[in-house]
Order: C-alpha cells, then sequence, then structure tokens
C-alpha cells in the first residue's frame, strides 16, 4: 500500500509521492578519487539537486555520493547526500551521512534536523530529542516543534508550537503543526480548533481521519516515512569509502577555497497537505481565579481600614479592571463570527452585560476570509487554558455560545473604549 503523504518537506526533501525509492550503492571502487575534484564535486551536487527537485532519489543519491567523493571535506555536500538517503527511504544511510556532516560543521542546523528525522526512522527516539535540544537556536520553531512531537515528546512540541503561532509571522504551516502535536498528545478535540483555522469544514473531518492512523503507528519509521513521502527500505548503510573517519589524514587537512557553495538545503513542513487538525479538547480555559487575583491588589490599595474590612472584598469582584489576565497564555473565547465590525460591537454590548465576567476583559478581533466573503471573529484572550474554559462556561450559562481556540491574529477590537470607571475613594 503506498504511504499517504501527510505533510512535504521543503525544496530539498520533496515527497517521492509514494513510490518505494531504492538509493543506488555506487561500489567502493567507482567512489575512490585519486586526489579531490572540487569542480567535479561542484557539478555532481547540482546534478544530485537536480534530481531531488524532480523527485528521482535514486540519480540524486548516485550524484551525491560523487560529490562526497570528490570534495569530502564539503559538509553541505555531505548533508545533500543524507537528504538524498532520506528521499530514498533509507535512514541508516542518511544518519551517517548526516552526522560526518555535523562532524565537518556543528553549527549546521539543517543537517541536525534531517539528522533527527532519520534518527527517528531508525528508532533512536532520544538520541532525536537530544539533537533537536542542543540545536534548538539553528533550527526554526516550526519545523523543531513537530519534529520534537515525532520524537516522542509532543507535550513539549506543543510548548514549542504555542509560542510560534503567538509570533506575529505565524503562518497556517506552524498552526498546522502545532494541531497535529496536539493530535500526537491526544488532545483530540484542541487539535480540531486550531486545524479548523486553515482547513476548510468540508475537509476537516477528513484530515483528523487521517491524523489518527497517523499517530498509530506499526514501526519506528512509519511516521517520517509518512513524512517525506516515502517507503522505508532494508538499508546496509552508505558506502565505506565514503566514511568521515575513513578518509586519510582527514584532520590534518586544511581547509581550501572552494566554488560557490550549492544553496544550503532547509526543511519545512507544508501545512496544505496535513489531513486534521491537532488535538485539543473542547474545556480550555478559565478566568474564575482572575476575581480572585484582582480583589486581593485592591483593598491593599484602600487608604481606609475600616471600609476594607467588609466592604471592600466583594465589590472588586464586581468591578475588577479589564487587563486583568492580559497575555498569560496563548489562548482565546471565541465568542461568535459576525458580519462586520459593528455587529460584533453590538453583540459584545449585550453579551458583556449578561455575563459578569466579561466586563473585566477587552473584546478582540479578527477579519478571517470565508469563501468569497469575510467574517468578523469575536473574542478575549491572553489565557491558560483552564481559565479560558471556565470563562466560555460563565459565557454559555449567561446564554451566549463560545469556543477555546489558540490565539491567531487576534487583537484589541479598535471600536471598544473602555467605560469609564467611578473612583470609589474620588470623594
Amino acid at each position: 500500500m503506498k504511504p499517504r503523504k501527510l505533510l512535504s518537506i521543503g525544496a530539498a526533501m520533496l515527497a517521492l509521492g509514494g513510490t518505494a525509492a531504492m538509493g543506488v550503492i555506487v561500489r567502493s571502487t567507482a567512489l575512490a578519487t585519486a586526489a579531490p575534484n572540487a569542480k567535479k564535486a561542484a557539478q555532481e551536487a547540482r546534478a544530485a539537486q537536480k534530481a531531488l527537485a524532480a523527485r528521482k532519489a535514486e540519480a540524486a543519491v548516485a550524484h551525491a555520493e560523487q560529490a562526497v567523493a570528490n570534495d569530502p571535506r564539503r559538509a553541505d555536500y555531505r548533508t545533500l547526500l543524507g537528504q538524498a538517503y532520506l528521499r530514498s527511504g533509507r535512514f541508516t544511510a542518511a544518519a551517517q551521512a548526516l552526522r560526518d556532516a555535523l562532524a565537518l560543521d556543528p553549527d549546521n542546523g539543517t543537517a541536525a534536523l534531517n539528522l533527527a528525522l532519520a534518527s527517528i526512522g531508525t528508532g533512536d527516539w532520544g538520541g532525536a530529542r537530544t539533537l533537536l535540544q542542543t540545536h534548538a537556536a539553528q533550527i526554526p520553531a516550526t519545523d523543531r516543534g513537530l519534529a520534537t512531537a515525532l520524537a516522542g515528546d509532543p507535550g513539549s512540541a506543543i510548548e514549542i508550537l504555542a509560542a510560534a503561532v503567538r509570533a506575529p509571522d505565524a503562518t497556517a504551516r506552524t498552526r498546522q503543526n502545532l494541531a497535529l502535536a496536539l493530535a500526537l498528545a491526544g488532545r483530540w478535540g484542541e487539535a480540531k480548533a486550531v486545524a479548523a483555522m486553515d482547513i476548510a469544514p468540508d475537509q476537516l473531518n477528513a484530515r483528523l481521519v487521517q491524523w489518527a492512523s497517523f499517530a498509530r503507528p506499526a514501526n519506528a519509521y512509519d511516521q517520517v516515512a509518512a513524512l517525506l513521502g516515502v517507503r522505508a527500505v532494508q538499508d546496509a548503510g552508505q558506502p565505506v569509502a565514503l566514511a568521515l573517519a575513513k578518509q586519510p589524514d582527514f584532520a590534518a587537512l586544511t581547509p581550501a577555497p572552494t566554488p560557490t557553495p550549492t544553496p544550503t538545503l532547509s526543511v519545512e513542513l507544508d501545512p496544505a497537505p496535513i489531513p486534521v487538525s491537532e488535538p485539543a479538547p473542547a474545556p480550555m480555559f478559565t478566568p474564575v481565579p482572575i476575581p480572585a487575583r484582582t480583589p486581593a491588589a485592591k483593598p491593599l490599595a484602600k487608604p481606609t481600614p475600616t471600609r476594607v474590612a467588609a466592604a471592600k472584598p466583594a465589590k472588586p469582584a464586581v468591578a475588577s479592571p479589564a487587563p486583568v489576565r492580559a497575555a498569560v497564555g496563548p489562548f482565546v473565547v471565541q465568542l461568535g463570527a459576525f458580519a462586520n465590525a459593528g455587529v460584533a460591537r453590538d453583540a459584545w454590548q449585550k453579551l458583556s452585560g449578561r455575563v459578569p465576567a466579561l466586563g473585566r476583559l477587552k473584546p478582540q478581533g479578527a477579519t478571517v476570509p470565508s469563501g468569497s466573503a469575510s467574517l468578523y471573529r469575536l473574542s478575549v484572550g491572553g489565557f491558560v487554558r483552564n481559565d479560558a474554559d471556565a470563562l466560555c462556561r460563565a459565557v454559555k450559562t449567561g446564554g451566549g455560545t463560545c469556543f477555546v481556540r489558540i490565539a491567531a491574529g487576534d487583537a484589541v477590537a479598535s471600536w471598544y473604549k473602555p467605560a469609564a470607571r467611578v473612583g470609589l475613594a474620588a470623594r
């Protein structure tokens, strides 16, 4: 059965469309060279890149092996070779080539990310996690988060991706990777909510079903193979002649000027092919603790101890400041989606009048596409999961509707004007 492509891996890791591609191992005699030939190596590297782009894994491996044989000191050529092996479903050979690439260039984030994927494919989850942590600064959070989830630590992956999703430049790919990480953590409700931000409603359930299958691998290499769109094959490793340790007097060789290096190959996870939203249960946030903390600060500021004793604690619960819990967490409570900001403003005024907890918060808005038109989403946010869940329950008790999701472009509504606060001690 052909593997189903869940994610695509960027320029250097184009999916093979499910075909089984067995890398060609060139015999040692063919790889041996009398002396390094930088020009020949550059030509072979370019040919390997073209083969990768054309999804011709066997040809990519053959050319990349020749590039390394002709210029064994180039870390980018070894990285290219490792990616070609990955594209062929040869995870053992890929791990060997990429370890050599990191030995030559310890700060190569591309090699580190690809090595982590190869390690996961060979069942070395612990080694993959260590690699991702060690090279955290060199690997984009979007890719590092998903790779961490595949390495058996979806909890840490969610933390990494939730922070990335809050960044101003967050993309659909980042949100979908977060959704998949939530799914791998078994939090399907949240996964669905996050995935729904970028996936059409009529496609959402199909993706969730696909993710459910993805979350139950039969072999260590299943998920990485599906991620790359390849089929794992039996692998004896890369040719011995290419091993870095086998190069004569390698440590004594001094780096010589080389031609313009081939472009660095990056790994990116494409959101489009991702099937379902990440796991996320319906209950998420609760602003219950908010009122309790606000009153505690109010009474201390009161000059007259006599009033504070009985009357004070009750008043703050009704009139606590709006930004009590702002920007504490990544979750928002969505209160509805309306035709425009004016309709949303009217809905806010009615709902905040019925639900006292909303009166302490600032409404947020975001315009999102909906078919050929657009909708204005009304929400309140900046919560941790329990607080958002509690607030949503309060809204429903007050007759409103809501659900919890990860923040995505939500900002304080331009039409919001805080009500003038009446000072209790103004006289």
